[in-house]
């Protein structure tokens, strides 16, 4: 049978297609699937990751924006009894359908990248791991550490829900058509969910976003700019035991979470 003729990439959805096999092989076996396993894939594109995901795992949902796609992902994927071909925004998709433990695996449009990454997040009582091709700059964001130029807020709230590993960097030569950037695969293994409440932890984000907007400032001053009063930031501090010239960039994971304690024992 003739293989399907896809329709060329859009350059507005970011389409830049997996196309070299090895690499594909490569994330399959990172993400360690078995039969009974059910994967959510985002941008499936024209197939190539989809099939060797649908031959591991018992069932692959795959999520497509573009819904010129749908009959070559049709054609070209009909053999794969346990694929579950969406089109739509991944943004909008219903993460508390999925089942427990659910792995997600994604070459993710480098335009939406860190609006979909804090969509899983916050799913992320229904994920058990996630296997994600970012641009290589978000990905070393992803995975920085204190004191670093890439920490920031992507790094504290990543790590405060996942452990994060980059995993390996990947050539531009392996797209078509070849994007501009380079990209890198990394594995984020959520952490247990014990214990996790909502509400602190949007209060948690708040905290840490507001420490992180001013980066050439102190973190108190920063969170004085941000609207925090400043004797809830004195108490707070001292009783952390951040020092009142620390920046942002300075604290740890567990720096943060005891900041962001002594902020809930003291609230506004």
């Amino acid at each position: 049978m003739m293989a399907p003729s896809f329709p060329p990439a859009l350059k507005r959805l970011g389409q830049n297609f997996l196309i070299d096999p090895n690499i594909i092989r490569k994330i399959v076996s990172l993400a360690a699937l078995g039969p009974e396993d059910t994967v959510l894939e985002i941008g499936p594109g024209r197939g190539a990751l989809t099939a060797g995901l649908c031959a591991e795992a018992g069932r692959v949902i795959a999520v497509e924006i573009d819904p010129q796609l749908q009959p070559h992902l049709q054609e070209s994927l009909g053999h794969c009894r346990n694929l579950d071909l969406r089109i739509g925004d991944a943004l909008a998709f219903p993460f508390e359908t999925l089942p427990l433990r659910t792995v997600v695996v994604a070459n993710l449009p480098y335009y939406v990248s860190t609006p979909i990454l804090f969509a899983l997040l916050d799913a992320r009582a229904r994920l058990d791991r996630l296997v994600l091709m970012l641009q290589t700059e978000v990905a070393l964001r992803l995975a920085a550490k204190p004191n670093s130029e890439d920490y920031g807020v992507l790094s504290v709230l990543t790590q405060e829900a996942a452990e994060v590993e980059l995993a390996f960097r990947v050539s531009a030569n392996c797209f078509r058509p070849r994007p501009t950037v380079g990209s890198a695969v990394v594995h984020l293994r959520i952490n247990t969910q014990e214990g996790f409440e909502p509400v602190r932890h949007e209060r948690f984000r708040r905290l840490v976003r507001a420490s992180f907007a001013h980066r050439r400032k102190t973190l108190v001053n920063s969170l004085r700019d941000e609207g925090y009063p400043s004797e809830q930031i004195a108490r707070a501090t001292a009783e952390a035991g951040v020092p009142p010239q620390a920046r942002a960039e300075m604290l740890t994971l567990d720096d943060y979470r005891t900041l962001a304690r002594a902020f809930d024992r003291d609230p506004v």
